[in-house]
C-alpha cells in the first residue's frame, strides 16, 4: 500500500465544478459586461483564484476587485452547491484503515478549503491540508507537494498524488511523487494524458486498485 495518497481539492474530491464556473459567470458578466465562455475558465481550474483573476482582468487592480466580487458571491451560494463525488468517504476511511496519511493539497486558501471539506464530511478525514497560502509558489510548482511531503515524513515514492487537472500531475511530478490522473473532472483524457501520469482513474474507487509497487510504463488502468 501507499504510505501516503494526496488528493487535490476541487474537481477530485469536492464536486465543485458547477459552483466554481457560477462564481466565474457572476463576477465576468459584473465586470466585463458579460460572462467569459465557461470553456476559458475551465482550463485554468487548478491555479489560485488570484492567478485566474490576473489572467482574465485587464489590470492588476481589476483583478483584485474581481477577487473581491467572486468570493463575496461564493460565500452566499457555497454551502448549498458543494458536495463530495460519490465514494470520498468510503476511499478515505479504507485509506486510513490500511494506515495511510491522506493530504489534501490544493489551490484553494485555508479558510474556504475547510469549509469546503466539512460541506462534504471530509475534514475529519484527512491528516493534513496543504493550501495555497501557505506556500510561496502554489501549484503546479512542486512546494505544496513538497510541504506536505515533509509535514508527514512521507518519501515521495511512496506517495501518489490523485488530481483532475494538469496543474496537479505537474506539481505531483515536480515532487517526485507518483501522479494518478482523475477523470472524473473537467478536463478530458487528452490533456491529462499528456502530462503522462502513472496512473488513470475512473472513479475515486479506483485509487484502491493502484499500488506503490507497480512498474511504472505507460498509463495503467486500474483492472
Amino acid at each position: 500500500m501507499w504510505s501516503g495518497v494526496f488528493f487535490d481539492l476541487d474537481g477530485t474530491l469536492a464536486d465543485t465544478v458547477e459552483l466554481i464556473l457560477k462564481c466565474f459567470r457572476f463576477t465576468t458578466k459584473k465586470h466585463f459586461g458579460q460572462s467569459l465562455p465557461d470553456a476559458d475558465v475551465v482550463a485554468t481550474l487548478g491555479i489560485p483564484l488570484p492567478v485566474q483573476m490576473k489572467g482574465f482582468a485587464r489590470s492588476a487592480e481589476e483583478a483584485e476587485l474581481m477577487r473581491k466580487t467572486y468570493i463575496a458571491y461564493q460565500d452566499i451560494v457555497h454551502d448549498e452547491m458543494v458536495r463530495s463525488f460519490p465514494g470520498a468517504s468510503s476511499v478515505l476511511r479504507a485509506l486510513r484503515n490500511h494506515g495511510t496519511k491522506i493530504a489534501v493539497v490544493t489551490s484553494k486558501r485555508v479558510g474556504i478549503a475547510k469549509r469546503t471539506l466539512e460541506c462534504c464530511g471530509l475534514w475529519e478525514s484527512v491528516d493534513l491540508v496543504v493550501c495555497a497560502d501557505q506556500v510561496q509558489r502554489p501549484k503546479p510548482h512542486p512546494e505544496s507537494v513538497n510541504l506536505a511531503l515533509s509535514e508527514l515524513g512521507l518519501e515521495p515514492d511512496r506517495v501518489v498524488f490523485v488530481g483532475d487537472s494538469p496543474f496537479d500531475l505537474r506539481a505531483g511530478k515536480g515532487a517526485g511523487t507518483r501522479t494518478a490522473a482523475a477523470l472524473w473532472g473537467p478536463f478530458n483524457l487528452e490533456e491529462l494524458l499528456a502530462e503522462e501520469p502513472d496512473f488513470v482513474l475512473d472513479a475515486l474507487e479506483d485509487v484502491l486498485e493502484i499500488n506503490a509497487e507497480e512498474v511504472v510504463g505507460g498509463t495503467p488502468h486500474p483492472s
